[in-house]
């Protein structure tokens, strides 16, 4: 925990002695900056799992839309890494790969929301950027494997993180073993050590939000089954079981559409996470009712 804490200080103020990052804040005490610990909360009132980034703007983008057509999102300037490499591009953020103080790096930048009020654009990214910093803190404090933090910019609300080195998604893995057509018993190995993994997850509290096979890494090599959560940028904190059930609906719903046939490592996973978990009684009994909830609205449409 010390170590964690360490690093992400010494990073930062060797940042600010080389000059990078003008008006940048630092990822340990400066986040404190960020009033909310818990759920972030959109400005309109709306929290939880279910709210993207956009979540907010359901009303401005229909009136927006009535108006006439969409602006495009402006894309925020690169940040200057040596090597830069854009990884991906998002509705939310974009992601790059390149150095930073000599270290591979992943730098994600957010991508501002024209349709917002510029006053409330910056409230909103700025709060989820910290508390995105927040969540992969608590989760290295916890003995949770996650990215290391390096540096927050606040001026161009973006977050500088560890590079997984030669990792690849949980879904990338899974999509090779079904495709090669060898033994995919390892995959129930696999499944539990995700339960187990969420299960610590939730243990502190900590909603993931995003939770699908895309957003866990396995670390070289493959066989260890390393595993190394990402991509926090709608999680928060909260103690309800409610919260925590639609964390694990939302990976179920987003598992069983990406991997076909998988029924049976799903029913590991979450056996496993009941097994782990200290508080995975009113979770499980909330998941349920969470998917009697879907079944509903299917039906409906």
């Amino acid at each position: 925990m010390a170590t964690a804490e360490a690093e992400v200080i010494g990073l930062c103020s060797g940042m600010a002695g080389a000059g990078v990052g003008v008006g940048a804040a630092a990822a340990g005490p400066a986040m404190d900056e960020a009033e909310a610990a818990g759920p972030a909360m959109d400005e309109a009132g709306a929290t939880g799992p279910a709210i993207n980034e956009a979540g907010t703007a359901g009303p401005a983008m229909a009136e927006a839309g009535a108006a006439g057509p969409v602006v495009a999102e402006a894309v925020p300037p690169p940040p200057p890494l040596p090597g830069l490499q854009l990884v991906r591009q998002g509705a939310e953020a974009c992601v790059y790969r390149g150095l930073f103080l000599g270290r591979a790096a992943v730098a994600k930048l957010r991508i501002p929301k024209r349709y917002r009020h510029p006053a409330l654009e910056e409230r909103l990214s700025r709060r989820r950027t910290a508390q995105e910093a927040r969540s992969l803190l608590r989760c290295r404090r916890a003995g949770i494997s996650a990215p290391v933090v390096y540096f927050v910019d606040y001026v161009t609300n973006s977050i500088y993180l560890e590079d997984i080195v030669d990792s690849i998604t949980v879904q990338d893995h899974i999509n090779s073993l079904q495709q090669s057509g060898n033994d995919t018993s390892s995959l129930l190995i696999l499944a539990e050590k995700m339960g187990e993994l969420l299960a610590r997850m939730h243990d502190e509290d900590l909603i993931h939000g995003d939770l699908t096979t895309s957003n866990i890494l396995l670390r070289p090599p493959t066989e260890k089954l390393d595993l190394v959560l990402i991509d926090f940028g709608l999680s928060f904190v909260s103690g309800l079981p409610e919260d925590k059930g639609v964390d694990l609906y939302v990976l179920e719903k987003a598992f069983l559409s990406t991997h076909p046939d998988t029924e049976a490592m799903f029913k590991i996973l979450l056996k496993t996470y009941a097994a782990t978990s200290k508080k995975s009684g009113p979770v499980i009994k909330k998941l349920d009712e969470v998917r009697l909830r879907g079944r509903k609205r299917s039906m409906i449409g």
